[in-house]
């Protein structure tokens, strides 16, 4: 994928606007409706970062999302059984890892790899 160039203003902004993003994830373990106001801001916004590396960021975020709340489902389901305790619990973690892996490369400027 060929980045496309944007003014430095412009690409501040836009790095602004996604780690707003990931707080907004973040925040959504004690708030949880921050997530669908991100998920939303994801969509919303996706054009404006196409072609840029944070284009790969909104993709890591938009998938963190969707899978989270696939597994989070699947663990609410089967609650009653010990596998859904660990289900969640092992969700819980792997959002967590998402999201700090996400917020440190977009620190370091780095595009997110394919996940």
């Amino acid at each position: 994928m060929e980045a496309t160039i944007i003014a430095p203003e412009k690409e501040q902004s836009a790095k602004t606007l996604t780690t707003v993003i990931y707080a907004l994830y973040a925040a959504s373990f004690l708030i949880g409706i921050t997530a669908i106001v991100a998920i939303v801001m994801n969509y919303v916004k996706k054009e404006d970062v196409a072609g840029t590396f944070l284009e790969s960021h909104f993709r890591w975020q938009i998938r963190t999302f969707w899978f989270g709340l696939l597994w989070g489902a699947i663990g609410v389901i089967t609650y009653f059984f010990v596998i859904g305790w660990l289900i969640l619990m092992a969700n819980g973690i792997w959002i967590i890892y998402r999201i700090v892996k996400g917020w440190l490369r977009l620190n370091d400027n780095k595009p997110m790899y394919a996940a």
